[in-house]
């Protein structure tokens, strides 16, 4: 067998932790698009049960906010929940309540910019 020349001596320990490291960065970003995803998805849903919550007969827009808080605060965390408000709308001539969350958007783990991410929930409103 012919022995490895000086000058390769350790070569491959630094190729393991160059790629090692990179292969580390390349996870980390898929799951923090993963962890943003899920926050982005969750907001939206519970936006929209609490649109159609406070667009029921016997409720106002205002039910539908308090709804929408308590689903953020037992989903995600309470500070995703500070910026919740609920409107009647008009669209197409149609009544219909809009729930618009405001949230910070994680960038790294679950810190980020306060009110950088905005989602809404529509449902057509009942008469009563």
């Amino acid at each position: 067998m012919k022995r490895a020349t000086r000058g390769d001596a350790g070569s491959a320990i630094v190729d393991f932790v160059l790629v090692a490291s990179l292969v580390t960065l390349l996870f980390a970003g898929v799951v923090q698009l993963a962890l943003v995803q899920h926050i982005r998805n969750t907001l939206t849903d519970c936006a929209s049960e609490g649109a159609r919550f406070g667009a029921l007969a016997d409720r106002t827009p205002e039910d539908g906010a308090d709804r929408t808080r308590d689903l953020i605060r037992v989903s995600l965390a309470p500070r995703f929940a500070q910026d919740v408000e609920a409107d009647v709308i008009v669209a197409d001539g149609v009544e219909m309540v809009e729930v618009r969350v405001t949230a910070p958007l994680p960038l790294v783990g679950l810190l980020g910019p306060a009110d950088a991410l905005t989602v809404r929930g529509h449902a057509v409103r009942e008469q009563p």
